[in-house]
């Protein structure tokens, strides 16, 4: 059963890519921005989600890979004039990379130790390269040639957001997703049954880190110019935690369902910047008190609910 719903979802996801690939010619600038970031975060969502919603590793560490991405990006543009596509398998193997080496440091700490590891690898990759002036220092480095045209873009992050949603979806319609809630809810029983807790935890952290640094690759190119301040920033990691809580941390279309959320929102108090702040903890709180598996596990529960009234 889980199998067929497997080849389902990838049909879905496949024909949700054809869609999209064709109506950029119809959404117009406004809706090409919109559709831009609904994607950049959708992938960032999907990789967050993997890690704390399938493996239990809660991290806030996500502007770091963004970042790395970001920089890894540049200097291949820059230096090499490499094409996009290379410049892009480059930022995954950067952030696949970074992942392994500090893993082992990492995996030592559990829990809200583990959290705090990954928020401060993200800062010392920025003091890194706010104080090393090869890396443009705290001014940054701009692209020495004019970005590819939005329409463009916005293919490259169609396609890494399927490419992300695919590689999710292998790891919760198989049997990997099994192993990976093994580890989630108790490591050393897992351990005791045959699984390699560390080997698991790698996997999923490497390839969510290679997924991230693609997502920030295709955003500097984008943006044009980079600076450790953004790049590197908190506001990534708070944004795409944000989305999963939303939406739903472990559920499949929690993700989607938290990016446009989360954008929508932006997009409706983009004038009201104070009161987008305040209302979006709000809503937050709430979910978590009320909803604690967010928009898409309370639209379940209530359509369980309903369909047992209905047979009462």
């Amino acid at each position: 059963m889980k199998a067929t719903s497997g080849f389902a979802e990838v049909g879905i996801l496949f024909g949700a890519f054809i869609l999209l690939w064709f109506a950029s010619d119809f959404l117009g600038d406004y809706g090409l921005q919109i559709a831009f970031r609904v994607l950049i975060y959708l992938t960032l969502a999907e990789s967050w989600n993997l890690l704390a919603g399938s493996v239990g590793l809660v991290s806030l560490g996500t502007s770091c890979f963004v970042g790395l991405g970001a920089y890894v990006a540049f200097g291949l543009l820059n230096h090499i004039d490499a094409p996009l596509p290379l410049v892009l398998f480059g930022c995954a193997l950067a952030g696949a990379a970074l992942a392994a080496v500090v893993s082992p440091a990492l995996f030592r700490l559990r829990g809200l130790y583990f959290t705090v590891g990954t928020l401060a690898l993200a800062e010392l990759l920025r003091l890194t390269m706010v104080n090393v002036s090869a890396f443009g220092g705290a001014m940054g480095i701009f692209l020495q040639k004019d970005p590819p045209p939005l329409p463009e873009l916005f293919h490259y992050a169609l396609g890494v957001a399927l490419i992300a949603s695919l590689a999710i979806t292998a790891c919760a319609r198989t049997r990997v997703s099994v192993i990976l809630r093994a580890v989630r809810d108790d490591e050393d029983a897992a351990a005791q049954m045959g699984v390699r807790p560390y080997r698991v935890k790698l996997g999923a952290f490497v390839l969510a880190s290679a997924l991230v640094a693609i997502a920030g690759g295709v955003q500097a190119t984008k943006l044009g110019a980079i600076e450790p301040y953004g790049m590197f920033g908190l506001q990534w990691s708070i944004d795409v935690l944000s989305m999963v809580i939303i939406g739903g941390v472990g559920l499949r279309l929690g993700p989607l369902v938290g990016a446009l959320f989360v954008v929508a929102l932006g997009e409706a108090l983009a004038d009201f910047p104070e009161a987008h702040i305040a209302i979006a903890g709000v809503i937050l709180i709430g979910l978590i008190r009320f909803a604690p598996m967010g928009l898409v596990g309370f639209a379940a529960n209530l359509s369980s609910l309903t369909a047992k009234r209905a047979t009462v």
